[in-house]
Formats: structure tokens, C-alpha cells, sequence
């Protein structure tokens, strides 16, 4: 480390980070406070219009004095100032430091504007705990990569500037320009993992390992280098293993992927559906099931949000799926349907070539209840439906979501707008309208 001054070392920095307006992400300690404090120093910070976030917890009795604390020392740097409230959920099985930080980024994240980089205060020392941190809970390679100096947060981007830097130059900036901060009496309870390892093991660690910040900060970089590469070849290789339809991967393939590469894949695939990812332990279990099951099983693994199954040669990625109720049935006019259980809507839309009008017939609209069976063809036989689904590949899951319409007399007209009966395509024809199903 260079004996350039602080705010030199983030003005260096700063020209290298994409532009943007900056957001400091300032909880009052002595950490945030040197930041805010470097950066209102700098003109650069400045054009690219700086302010200060601060996220009220409510966990504590004095929040609403730090925040004061916050508004005033913004005031002082002539710096725009935003409070933003956030709602910690204790019963999501987070434990609370887990849940007041995922509040927090959700908070900071609703706040920040388009193209906004929230600017974090972690330091050499914060990163040595991550990094110590993520061993102990197991982390693979994205985890013990620990902090990244950029990374995408929200709407923009978080930029952490400090992270090379020992706290020990925060605290003689602090110092040298008289600054005040507040101290949250949480960060002394060593009930908290973070605390327990800043307070009781690192310390001693570096009594008999000096370096220890600066070798856990060069793993990090090396571990990140590492990490770049794996989400690069998961990234080609998810295009590689993906069907047709963006939520399924071919199962045989993705099970022979190197195992560096299956779980860096399954996540970023899980990502891209906008689905949670499984624990290391989900994860592994989802592998162990997918890998040993018979070819006529169907293997479901299900965690918070998300649940994959196995069909045939497929592995499908869905949000938990809801049922409608077997004995549901509704009259349908042939306007919207809205249907139960998230199945979508239901409507009528004009044949090809048919002048669109309004159509009133008398219908009914109901699930599956099972042994159905129907004629496409006139003069044809009659097929169970169950075939017809076997055939088109549609998976079992699906089957029980899928709509049937009848007429007055509960003759069968069409299965969605999947197939049509021989009555159906009569009946279509002479209402000049035929079912639309949008599944949303």
C-alpha cells in the first residue's frame, strides 16, 4: 500500500468504474463515514451527482437518532441525503444477521435510480472475514471469491473501492479530519457469526500469521480469477445442455458435464428462470436422484420457490406448481376465462378469414377427472386422452392443468387449443370463433 492519501487512492479508482451516478451506502459507522467523506472530497464524485442511502433496520431503540446522526453528517459534506425504511423478516429461516441483510440490499436496491452505483465501505479485513466466512459454510468458488471491487447490484452496479485497503487507513483518515461516527452495539455480540470471527479467531490468527489479511485478499483475487472462468464455460456449456424451451435441459447430457461444471450450470440455468437456487445439499440430492432413478420414474426435488422434475430425456425447472380442483366447472360465455389455480385464460378468437364478432354460446369449461376419450375425425375412433398426451410429450404434472371444453349437452369440443373433436370443429365453424388458451 502507497502512502497516497485515501481519497487519492478512491479518485483513482473511481475513473475506472463505469459511469453513473454514486449512492454511498452509509450506515454512520466509522467504515461508511470515511468513505462518504473521501468521496465528497473529489469533483469527479461530485459531476456524477453523489448522495447518501442510509436503510433504517428498526432492530434497534436508537435507529431513529442514527439516522438523524446520517441526515446531519450529509448535511455537513453538503451531500443529498435519502432514509429508506426496510422490513426484516425473522421467520424466513435466515437467522437475523442473514435476514437484516437481505433486507438491507433489498432496500438499498428499491432505492437506487437507473444506472445507479451503490458504493460500499468493505475493507481489507471485511474481505479476510468473508472469505474465512464462506469456507466455514462450505462455499465453491463464486463463495470464497468473497467481495467483488464491481459487481452488478439491482438496477446498476455496487463498486466497493476500499477493498485492498487496511482499516487501520480508514481509521487514521477518520482521525486526521476529526470525524465522528456512531457504533452499533451489535458488532460487539459474538452470538454473530461476522463478530465472532472479526472479535474471538482472527485476531489470534494473526498473532501467529501476520499476514493473514493480505493472504486471504490474494486468495479472494485468485479464487475470483478461478470463478470467472468456471461461470464462462458454465455459460457455454448451459447453451450447449438447454432444450428448446429455455426451462428444460437435456438431463443425459447435463448429468455427464464435469463436476465443476454441473452445479455452476444448474444455477446459472435456474437464474435465467427467475427461480431461487437450491442449497449445496438440495443441489446434490437433486443430482443423486436425477442420476439413480428408472427411466419410468418422474423425480421431483422442491425447495422454497422452485421445484425440477424429470420427464423422459428432459430435467424441467417450474415454480411450485399449484392444482385445480378436480371437481372445478364453469360456464363460458366465450369471453375471457380467467382459470384457478395460475392455469392461465381461457377465450374465444375469430376463425382465419371469419369477420370477428361477438359469439355467446353456451359452454362449460372443466379439468381433467380422468378416462376421457375422443373422436377428431369423423367416422374415426375414439382415443383416450391420456394417449393424445403421452404422444405430444406433455408432462404428467401438466396434464390435470390443461382445460376442456364442452358444449350444453357435455359432449367434449376441444382439449384447450390443443385439439378439437370432430363435434368441436362443427361447432367452432358455425359460431365462427374457435379457444385460445394463454398460459401467461
Amino acid at each position: 500500500m502507497t502512502a497516497n492519501r485515501l481519497e487519492q487512492i478512491v479518485d483513482a479508482q473511481l475513473g475506472t468504474v463505469a459511469a453513473g451516478p454514486l449512492a454511498v451506502a452509509l450506515s454512520g459507522g466509522m467504515d461508511s463515514s470515511v468513505l462518504l467523506h473521501c468521496l465528497s472530497l473529489l469533483p469527479a464524485a461530485r459531476a456524477r451527482g453523489l448522495r447518501a442511502v442510509h436503510v433504517d433496520h428498526g432492530l434497534h431503540a436508537d435507529s431513529a437518532d442514527w439516522a438523524a446522526h446520517c441526515e446531519r453528517l450529509c448535511a455537513r459534506h453538503d451531500v443529498a441525503f435519502v432514509r429508506v425504511q426496510a422490513k426484516v423478516e425473522r421467520d424466513r429461516g435466515f437467522g437475523l444477521e442473514g435476514a437484516a441483510r437481505r433486507a438491507r440490499f433489498a432496500a438499498l436496491q428499491g432505492a437506487l435510480e437507473a444506472d445507479e452505483i451503490v458504493v460500499f465501505a468493505h475493507h481489507r479485513e471485511d474481505q479476510a472475514e468473508t472469505v474465512l466466512l464462506k469456507l466455514l459454510r462450505g462455499a465453491g468458488p463464486e463463495g470464497l471469491a468473497a467481495m467483488r471491487g464491481v459487481r452488478p447490484f439491482g438496477c446498476g452496479l455496487a463498486w466497493r473501492p476500499l477493498l485492498d485497503v487496511p482499516r487501520s487507513r480508514l481509521l487514521e483518515h477518520a482521525r486526521q479530519f476529526k470525524l465522528d461516527w456512531i457504533t452499533d452495539p451489535s458488532n460487539s455480540d459474538t452470538r454473530i457469526d461476522r463478530n465472532f470471527l472479526r472479535i474471538e479467531i482472527l485476531p489470534r490468527l494473526r498473532e501467529h500469521w501476520p499476514e493473514t489479511d493480505t493472504s486471504f485478499s490474494q486468495s479472494a483475487r485468485w479464487i475470483l480469477a478461478a470463478a470467472d472462468f468456471v461461470d464462462t464455460q458454465a455459460e457455454q456449456a448451459l447453451a450447449r445442455v438447454q432444450g428448446l424451451d429455455p426451462s428444460t435441459l437435456h438431463l443425459r447430457e447435463w448429468l455427464d458435464l464435469p463436476e465443476a461444471l454441473r452445479d455452476p450450470v444448474l444455477r446459472r440455468w435456474l437464474r435465467e428462470n427467475n427461480l431461487p437456487e437450491p442449497t449445496r445439499y438440495q443441489a446434490g440430492e437433486l443430482f443423486r436422484q436425477l442420476a439413480s432413478a428408472a427411466v419410468d420414474k418422474l423425480p421431483c426435488l422442491r425447495w422454497p420457490g422452485a421445484e425440477v422434475r424429470r420427464y423422459r430425456t428432459l430435467m424441467y425447472a417450474l415454480k411450485p406448481l399449484q392444482l385445480p380442483d378436480p371437481g372445478w366447472e364453469h360456464a363460458w360465455d366465450g369471453g375471457p376465462l380467467e382459470l384457478p389455480a395460475a392455469v392461465g385464460t381461457l377465450a374465444m378468437i375469430p376463425n382465419p378469414g371469419h369477420p370477428a364478432s361477438p359469439v355467446t354460446p353456451s359452454l362449460r369449461v372443466r379439468f381433467r377427472r380422468g378416462g376421457e376419450t375422443l373422436r377428431l375425425n369423423a367416422g374415426g375412433y375414439r382415443r383416450d386422452l391420456r394417449d393424445l398426451f403421452q404422444e405430444a410429450g406433455i408432462p404428467p404434472w401438466q396434464r390435470s392443468r390443461v382445460p376442456m371444453v364442452f358444449d350444453a349437452n357435455d359432449e367434449l369440443l376441444a382439449i384447450a387449443d390443443l385439439w378439437t373433436t370432430d363435434r368441436g370443429r362443427a361447432h367452432f365453424a358455425m359460431l365462427g370463433h374457435r379457444p385460445a388458451w394463454n398460459t401467461h
